[in-house]
């Protein structure tokens, strides 16, 4: 049976004045050093390509670029890649622990097939497939670069890199901007609605250089996991989801391009 931790949201009575400072001080230091500064550098890559000849529609952007033309090193840059953001989501993890909030009680229980799996597997459809139909519109408007998930070249270890990127990028974003932010926020007395929607924004702004499609879509998506969060307490759904939608993004591209008329 799940524990009543495991079921109820245990939210952070707010901060007192002088600890408040802290906590501000500590988010801003994770948002440099993490989703923050991505944010910023994101805004500068949409505003680059909306000044570029072609406008934001003409432009590409690889989401898995190789880093070496060397099989070997392209590993292991892609391998330092995924170790960075799974420090990213450590930190925040790490944060959290310190203050009290365990992995149990920010929804890192024992992974269960009814209460996480499932439920993950129902959200991976309702953000996957209509964010495909979103980035296809907005394509086509010139809304949204041309997304290029992998251009690793054909090495033996490509699928495997991808799914560790894709799990890695989920781990990171679902710990530091649902279950690190909305908690601290929620330590500075903020309401619910807008941790969420404060989440909700952190998570479209560093997908901003996909295109205004790009940040709307992931706007939504963080709407939609931060409210199943602050409702279930439970954080693999969100992570599972993540790295699933990811996983089949990445490995259908390499799949279907050049072989279907519809994928950019």
């Amino acid at each position: 049976m799940d524990s009543a931790a495991d079921a109820v949201p245990v939210w952070p009575a707010p901060a007192s004045d002088g600890e408040r400072r802290a906590v501000r001080i500590e988010i801003l230091v994770v948002l440099v050093v993490t989703f923050g500064l991505s944010g910023a550098s994101a805004a500068l890559s949409l505003l680059e390509s909306a000044l570029a000849p072609g406008g934001i529609g003409g432009q590409s952007v690889a989401l898995n670029p190789s880093r070496a033309t060397q099989s070997t090193i392209d590993l292991l840059f892609q391998l330092l890649s995924v170790l960075r953001l799974l420090g990213w989501g450590a930190l925040g993890l790490y944060l959290l622990w310190r203050s009290g909030f365990g992995p149990r009680l920010i929804g890192l229980a024992r992974i269960r097939l009814r209460h996480d799996v499932l439920p993950a597997l129902a959200l991976a459809a309702v953000i996957g497939l209509p964010g495909l139909g979103l980035y296809l519109i907005a394509h086509a408007l010139g809304l949204s670069v041309t997304i290029v998930p992998s251009s690793l070249g054909d090495h033996w270890w490509r699928l495997p890199a991808l799914i560790l990127s894709a799990v890695a990028n989920a781990v990171a974003e679902e710990l530091i901007v649902v279950a690190y932010m909305i908690t601290r926020l929620r330590q500075l007395d903020w309401s619910p609605n807008r941790s969420l929607l404060a989440s909700a924004l952190l998570r479209g702004s560093y997908h901003l250089y996909q295109g205004l499609g790009g940040g709307l879509g992931n706007l939504v998506m963080g709407l939609i996991f931060g409210t199943f969060w602050q409702r279930t307490n439970r954080l693999w759904p969100l992570i599972v989801a993540h790295a699933t939608i990811d996983s089949v993004a990445y490995i259908g591209y390499t799949v279907l391009h050049g072989h279907v008329s519809w994928l950019p």
